[in-house]
């Protein structure tokens, strides 16, 4: 099932937390939730991101949804702060 947002409304997947290094060290559970994610789809009035784009965005002001197992977020478009 296919998330399509309105307007200036952006789709993101959230990424999970790193659990280990690439050099096999275990990390603790994190503390805090990412505050970034990977543009899924945008509406149809977003001007500045697109889909593949990583994103970090203010994390109080969105909606989480969890779709076949995919955590996501819908955010406006003014609520992204900056791309990675």
């Amino acid at each position: 099932m296919a998330l399509k947002p309105l307007k200036t409304n952006v789709v993101a997947v959230v990424e999970k937390p790193l659990e280990k290094t690439k050099s096999g060290i275990l990390l603790g559970e994190a503390k805090e939730k990412p505050a970034y994610a990977v543009v899924d789809s945008v509406g149809p009035e977003v001007k500045s991101v697109k889909k593949g784009d990583k994103v970090i965005y203010k994390e109080y002001s969105t909606t989480e949804v969890k779709v076949d197992d995919t955590d996501y977020v819908i955010l406006k478009e003014e609520d992204i702060l900056a791309t990675m």
